[in-house]
């Protein structure tokens, strides 16, 4: 994915997590590469440009050990074929392969502590997501409020100055791609450093309207805003989402804005909302699926849940988060099983779960709702020794390929989603006609919603109904829906959605 010819600027990247990782086995050092299609997107820019550097934290206590022996410097990292670091200090000098510069960013462990654990997970995560009742919660004291100064602003701050310096390093003048809801504070104080930036922030997660943002207390979220307003253009997955932020500088900073445009006007400036669908690596997955340990996989399942028996297969793979909403997807499945005994020992329901910010109470708690519930489900409806659900608080990549590639239905039945790629990874490597059900309120419905059965995630009653709908869907139908869904994820994978965000960016940058 060669992007040399897009900007001719140097490139400054930030987000929490970096490219890479360090860590320690009885060898010494190593270094891991970060999974996921954002990292790979990313990377293959910044591999490809001959100044380009990303900034990130320190997620383990060797990323910290690296970040002190650099001194504050970035370190160059070659990715491939063997992640390892290039530098005199650490042994190896020679470079035969892609690689990118990485500086890793320490901050104060409590300061941290208040940053993620505190604002950005759960507060921003549960605004941004709908997830307060607001009955009860949220409530703000002194205690949440120095949390917000002493972290998220400090820690914001601490990684601001970091990517100010390298723009200043390079001149100067850089674009400088932002990521995700934990740095709303940073574009505006890299703009005040070093005026002449080109600017983005990609928000992955769902934008709300005004009155969601109406939650917080009244100068943080000005603050909020006003951060991400330093930006030249802030990018979301959805035009929804585009639009919300639009609409919440109007109603609550007062600014001048054009709807139809997704323009604001900020004093001499104007700051354009887009929207990029983000998406996923089609031939990543396609070797994936052809892997011989994913081949293994697709035969242990097919055998435990009798696929080769007209038995069917019904799938999700989602971290354990109160946002995925997985406790009344499992009540709607024991709705179908109420309604449609027939169905009882024909239908497993395999969910791999990611147990998510286990340190988080909210969290912690849905954990053992989700728990209690699969046990009264298995309980009630058992069958000739065959349990209804199979759970399994694991993190396994090619397993969850394996799935994807043999289930009948995939369920994704989100409160809110900012995209779900499990929806397109799944449109990509099934052979078996999976139906898609997907929840109108995640991001990947704009794109995948003709091709899916809809759910509507408060209405257990309505998923009980689309599973049936699903799970009895015509053979030939069903292939239909996936290959359209296929072909559309293939044809939007996620090199098409960095490319359109530097194509906008060329234009702001007057290119």
């Amino acid at each position: 994915m060669a992007h040399t010819d897009v900007l001719d600027l140097p490139l400054v990247l930030l987000s929490n997590r970096g490219p890479v990782s360090f860590d320690r086995d009885a060898t010494g050092r190593t270094v891991n590469r970060g999974a996921g299609g954002l990292v790979s997107a990313l990377a293959g820019l910044a591999e490809h440009l001959d100044d380009a550097v990303w900034v990130c934290g320190a997620a383990t206590a060797e990323d910290a050990a690296v970040a002190e022996e650099a001194a504050g410097q970035a370190l160059l990292v070659q990715t491939h074929p063997m992640p390892h670091l290039v530098d005199p200090r650490f042994g190896d000098a020679v470079v035969d392969g892609p690689s990118i510069k990485v500086r890793v960013v320490v901050t104060d462990p409590v300061a941290y502590a208040d940053f993620y654990s505190v604002w950005s997970n759960p507060i921003l995560w549960f605004v941004q997501h709908g997830l307060y009742g607001r009955s009860m919660a949220p409530s703000f004291t002194r205690a949440e409020r120095e949390a917000f100064e002493n972290g998220y602003a400090a820690v914001n701050r601490a990684y601001a100055d970091a990517v100010a310096d390298e723009v200043r390093g390079r001149g100067g003048k850089a674009l400088v791609l932002l990521q995700d809801y934990h740095f709303y504070l940073v574009a505006e104080h890299v703009r005040r450093q070093c005026p002449d930036v080109v600017l983005s922030h990609f928000v992955h997660i769902p934008w709300p309207g005004p009155d969601e943002w109406r939650v917080l207390p009244a100068d943080i979220r000005e603050r909020l805003l006003t951060g991400l307003l330093g930006s030249d253009v802030v990018g979301f997955h959805t035009r929804r989402y585009a639009r919300n932020f639009v609409l919440c500088a109007s109603e609550l900073l007062g600014l001048p804005i054009d709807l139809d445009a997704l323009t604001i006007t900020v004093g001499d400036r104007t700051v354009r909302a887009r929207y990029y669908p983000i998406s996923v690596d089609p031939a990543a997955l396609d070797a994936t699926l052809a892997s011989e340990q994913v081949t293994a996989h697709v035969s242990m399942l097919r055998y435990i849940f009798g696929l080769d028996d007209d038995r069917q297969l019904m799938l999700r793979v989602d971290r354990t988060d109160p946002s995925k909403n997985v406790v009344r997807g499992f009540q709607a499945f024991g709705v179908l099983l109420e309604q449609h005994p027939e169905l009882v020992g024909k239908v497993s329901f395999l969910a791999l779960l990611q147990p998510s910010r286990t340190d988080v109470p909210e969290y912690a708690d849905y954990i053992a709702l989700i728990g209690a519930v699969v046990a009264d489900l298995n309980a009630k409806y058992t069958k000739d020794g065959r349990q209804p659900i199979d759970l399994r608080m694991v993190e396994d990549f090619p397993l969850a390929v394996a799935a994807f590639s043999i289930c009948d239905v995939l369920v994704v039945n989100a409160i809110a989603d900012g995209m779900n790629l499990v929806a397109k990874e799944v449109a990509v490597v099934n052979r078996r006609g999976g139906v898609l059900a997907l929840s109108e309120t995640a991001g990947a419905h704009e794109e995948l919603g003709e091709f899916a059965v809809t759910l509507h995630p408060f209405d257990i009653q309505q998923m009980a109904d689309a599973f049936y709908a699903a799970l009895t869907m015509p053979l030939e139908e069903r292939h239909r829906r996936l290959a359209a869904a296929a072909q559309q994820v293939r044809a939007n994978d996620v090199a098409r959605w960095l490319a359109d965000q530097l194509a906008d960016l060329r234009r702001v940058a007057g290119f």
